[in-house]
């Protein structure tokens, strides 16, 4: 039986403890940070361990590898990747600088697909927003709703080739956040009009991308009371109504500040809300089970919504990466 959620693990392997956590609550999916990245031979057995356990071999698992400073698996083993700033930035010719992002992308895949990790939680969608928290920063890709949506669609594209499925992040917005969710909540001003415009748009666009993630932010105009992470207000009017995403749900980590309470009622109010799937990231083992106590069998659309996402993993297509790091490398070389 499948549980809704998604764990994190404490090191570079499973402790015994954390097998017989995971053999008992069989999470949907895995995901990794840089406390559990060595080299390319320990990623692959800890995802091989991962599946082994959950007796399914296509078993998500998932990790932050957007470029710039969001990059988990790192020098020396792993190339070092442009923000998404830097795109824009740097390279004047914007079709150029769309081409490097999804040339970029599809060697992240590269990367990814060599160590059994099938998710990536990119691209970031938020717009960047001049006096917002740096908390985004340089991981937005542009001030410009429709060039964050093309550069988005460019990097969803290269992923896809890889054979690993992108999450547009963070849903409806979190590019007008003065403060970081990772310590704090952050409240949005802004009119529905206005964040229909502006930062609900590069999703929008992106509806049909297979997965999401959503902010844990406060829309005051929207939901006065509740972040959108557990907002059936939001979710339901804006995210699956407004933006028009059908696709799979999932919360950002809610052992993040922004949420309070214990971990049962964090989990419990975002399945409330209408999230598919709960990320539970830092490897708490405690913690972690109280999210797994609360959290349902994936099943109904939320299952259909999960089948379809890995529906969209296919095999990577032909890809020469000696070459593309190269062209990548001439790209910015040529704007210095």
């Amino acid at each position: 039986m499948v549980k809704a959620f998604v764990c994190g693990c404490a090191g570079l392997a499973l402790s015994e403890d954390e097998k017989g956590f995971i053999g008992r609550n069989d999470p949907w999916g895995l995901i990794l940070f840089k406390r559990n990245v060595a080299d390319p031979a320990q990623m692959r057995a800890l995802t091989a361990s991962f599946r082994q356990i959950v007796g399914r071999g296509d078993a998500p698992v998932l990790i932050d590898q957007e470029g710039g400073r969001v990059q988990r698996m790192a020098a020396p083993n792993w190339q070092a990747y442009p923000s998404a700033s830097s795109f824009e930035a740097s390279l004047d010719d914007p079709g150029l600088a769309l081409s490097a992002a999804g040339l970029t992308a599809r060697l992240i895949a590269h990367d990814l697909h060599e160590v059994g990790v099938t998710i990536d939680c990119a691209p970031v969608l938020d717009l960047a927003r001049e006096g917002a928290h740096q908390v985004i920063g340089s991981r937005a890709f542009s001030p410009d709703p429709r060039r964050v949506a093309s550069f988005g669609r460019a990097v969803a594209e290269g992923l896809l080739a890889g054979g690993v499925a992108p999450v547009m992040k963070h849903i409806p917005g979190h590019g007008r956040a003065m403060v970081d969710s990772h310590l704090e909540l952050p409240v949005v001003e802004a009119s529905p009009a206005e964040l229909a415009q502006t930062d609900f748009l590069p999703f929008a666009a992106l509806k049909d991308l297979p997965i999401a993630m959503t902010g844990h932010v406060v829309y005051r105009a929207i939901d006065p009371e509740r972040p959108a992470t557990i907002s059936r207000r939001v979710v339901e009017t804006i995210v699956r109504a407004e933006i028009g995403f059908q696709g799979l749900l999932l919360t950002d980590d809610i052992s993040m500040k922004a949420l309070g309470g214990d971990f049962a009622s964090r989990a419990g109010a975002a399945f409330a809300a209408g999230i598919d799937i709960v990320l539970h990231c830092n490897g708490d083992l405690a913690e972690a089970r109280a999210v797994a106590s609360v959290t349902p069998a994936l099943g109904g659309a939320s299952l259909s919504r999960a089948a379809a996402a890995l529906a969209r993993l296919g095999a990577p297509k032909l890809f020469d990466a000696a070459s593309a790091r190269k062209e990548l490398a001439a790209a910015f070389a040529r704007a210095a």
